[in-house]
């Protein structure tokens, strides 16, 4: 017993998973039973995956040390690329390709201008945000593009599917991507090669781990899957707006933060940055239908992201201290 608490102290998005049921029960409770009710979980799980799509790839990019503040851009530059594409005569395809290409391009931009000058990936990013969110405005030509949703399979991307249809199509992409990607870091030498990164820069180059390519491949990831959830809100709200995506980062940073991610490197899980994002939704949804004030919502995410940090810390501590009998 004593070596299970052990171990889960040091896993912290365990923590934060505490915290979501305690926060589930009690708006549960303050909204007598409508939240849990099957209406309002379509709307919560229906939007869950533009979030959770950012938070993972901004998680493992954390995780191997490195912040993106860009995504909230790219978000909005990959759909916007698409719709404009598809008013020029492309098909939904080769311009979904197209705009998942160009956030590619810039992952790889980030993480080459980071690694090549010794760039801290804060400024980086930073610049590549204004950047991204220039262009999406420039390509849109300032009003947005009409969404040619008629030759765009809807059905794959925002249909309601599942038993009572309580899922969008969407929740399937970003299950299987989650799964994916927590494997990768889990079950293969790439994953382990993140850690390394993240934790201690020296010591992995030390060991011949190609922490440039490492890193720039993580920065690759986490721009796709921005791109890639921007797509999917644009799909489901049916017009390629240019001020989507705007404050996403931060939220997608507090999301890894609360799920347990180290904001030094090396620590993190797939799992917690979910974690993260599911309660960030959840207080959102919570608030609205307990009739609090909305303005204490941003309120709200940024003590918990200053607790999380702070109380992770400290499990982290008390579980490494924490000693344990051996036979």
């Amino acid at each position: 017993m004593r070596r299970l608490l052990k171990i889960s102290l040091q896993k912290p998005e365990l923590a934060a998973g505490l915290l979501l049921i305690c926060l589930i029960v009690f708006f549960q409770v303050m909204s007598q039973g409508v939240f849990l009710g099957v209406a309002n979980m379509r709307g919560v799980l229906g939007l869950l995956p533009e979030m959770a799509l950012v938070a993972i790839g901004v998680t493992l990019l954390m995780i191997c040390g490195e912040f993106d503040l860009s995504v909230g851009s790219v978000f909005a530059l990959s759909p916007m690329t698409l719709a404009v594409l598809m008013t020029m005569g492309w098909g939904f395809w080769p311009a979904l390709l197209i705009g998942l290409l160009v956030c590619a391009a810039i992952g790889l931009a980030n993480g080459w201008l980071t690694i090549r000058f010794a760039i801290p990936s804060f400024i980086t990013t930073l610049g590549m945000l204004f950047m991204a969110r220039s262009l999406t405005i420039v390509i849109s030509g300032g009003f947005p593009p009409r969404l040619k949703t008629d030759e765009i399979p809807m059905w794959l991307f925002v249909e309601f599917v599942g038993p009572g249809n309580l899922f969008r199509a969407s929740f399937l992409w970003f299950v299987v991507i989650a799964i994916l990607v927590s494997l990768l870091l889990s079950r293969t030498n790439f994953g382990n090669w993140v850690r390394a990164t993240g934790g201690f820069l020296p010591a992995a180059n030390a060991m011949g781990i190609p922490s440039s390519t490492v890193k720039i491949a993580c920065f690759m990831i986490c721009s796709v899957l921005a791109g890639l959830a921007g797509t999917i809100q644009v799909l489901r709200i049916g017009s390629p707006l240019p001020s989507i995506g705007e404050g996403l980062e931060l939220a997608a940073v507090a999301a890894a933060v609360i799920g347990g991610t180290s904001l030094l490197g090396g620590i993190g899980s797939i799992i917690g940055g979910i974690v993260g994002a599911t309660l960030i939704r959840v207080i959102d949804n919570g608030m609205v239908l307990s009739q609090v004030n909305g303005n204490w919502f941003k309120f709200a995410i940024g003590a918990l992201t200053i607790l999380a940090v702070v109380g992770n810390s400290w499990l982290r501590k008390r579980g490494r201290a924490m000693k344990v009998e051996t036979v």
